[in-house]
């Protein structure tokens, strides 16, 4: 916590992102990422993320002009890591069958490596997408992600390993969605079926599911 720590060494860190442009950015965004998060929109307060980001109020405002600013650009921030890695698993270099397994285990262990995802999709989908919709480059964002599962469902469906006329994005919303459920209910599930769901067997367990779900779908 920033109250812990020795003034000077504060003001020595306020000091060094007031002259990193990017670092002092992407130092509010982590910081706003881990409020909201915690806070949901609504208890977020931009004290509070100033605080946890080591910069004045000001600095805030002067990059993203207001805390609904703040919040779109975490958003959007968000939904390029994802997509960023996504792109980073050079699924052209795997035959097509290997190139969905990794597509669909990838999605899996990033909902369950960062929980703060699927927290502002929570978030945003309660708001009815309020935020999002004002984004300019939201969709830009995720046709790469689109047009990369279009490539390799016609690979699979040539080579006959997958069947034909397979929609990409109700794929991806398929794969998205038997891993989102569960992160998102697995508190509750665990209860009503008297079993842990969240060791790190059962995690295992659910991703081979969701890859033998997908998979079975795309036989030709």
């Amino acid at each position: 916590m920033e109250g812990s720590r020795p003034k000077s060494q504060v003001r020595s860190r306020a000091a060094s992102l007031t002259r990193d442009p990017e670092r002092t950015r992407a130092a509010i965004l982590r910081a706003a990422t881990a409020e909201i998060t915690a806070k949901g929109l609504t208890g977020a307060r931009v004290d509070a993320i100033a605080e946890r980001a080591g910069v004045n109020k000001r600095m805030l405002y002067h990059y993203f002009g207001d805390k609904q600013g703040l919040y779109l650009a975490v958003l959007e921030h968000t939904y390029a890591a994802i997509r960023a890695a996504e792109i980073g698993l050079k699924l052209d270099e795997l035959d097509p069958a290997a190139g969905m397994r990794r597509l669909v285990l990838f999605t899996w262990q990033y909902f369950i490596d960062h929980p703060e995802f699927l927290a502002l999709l929570a978030t945003e989908n309660m708001n009815r997408a309020a935020y999002l919709k004002k984004s300019k480059q939201i969709r830009t964002l995720h046709a790469p992600l689109v047009g990369m599962i279009e490539v390799l469902l016609k690979r699979g469906a040539a080579s006959k390993v997958f069947r034909a006329g397979v929609d990409p994005v109700e794929l991806y919303i398929s794969i998205a969605a038997l891993g989102f459920f569960y992160m998102s209910n697995r508190h509750t599930l665990s209860t009503i079926f008297g079993e842990n769901l969240n060791t790190p067997e059962r995690l295992a367990r659910r991703g081979e599911h969701i890859v033998d779900v997908i998979q079975s779908y795309l036989k030709p």
